[in-house]
């Protein structure tokens, strides 16, 4: 009997962490502080906003995320999607407190963070928060 109590009680702690990690996907998040930008992200900047894509070689909801940006990149004004593979800058990813693939940073021209979106990014809810800084 105890062993049926302990099977129930793994399923609802890995129910628990599976509703938390889909809630989490997607979500935008405002930046709270200034991070001096790796060279390799730097490069990437445009004028407007930057979509700023990170991602890894064997990452399959990147090439979502990448579909999503893109798409929204081509059909907004002041917007632009660039991506890039971190899998072998560990040195980016730690600097940028990035702890996921698809991660996105929305980046203004002078590097400054508007927000970032951990998993692939909502279009809908991506715009809302892009638009008070797009011209």
């Amino acid at each position: 009997m105890t062993g049926v109590w302990a099977l129930l009680g793994a399923l609802a702690v890995a129910g628990a962490i599976g509703v938390l990690l889909k809630v989490r996907e997607g979500r935008i998040s405002r930046s709270k502080d200034t991070v001096d930008l790796p060279a390799p992200v730097r490069d990437l900047l445009a004028p407007g906003v930057t979509l700023v894509q990170l991602s890894t070689t064997f990452c399959a909801p990147c090439r979502h995320a990448k579909v999503v940006l893109r798409d929204l990149a081509d059909r907004t004004d002041g917007l632009t999607h660039a991506e890039l593979d971190v899998t072998n800058l560990p040195d980016v990813t730690t600097k940028l407190g990035v702890m996921r693939t698809p991660t996105t940073l929305a980046l203004t021209s002078d590097g400054t963070e508007v927000l970032r979106v951990g998993g692939v990014p909502k279009r809908d809810s991506l715009l809302a928060a892009l638009r008070p800084h797009l011209p």
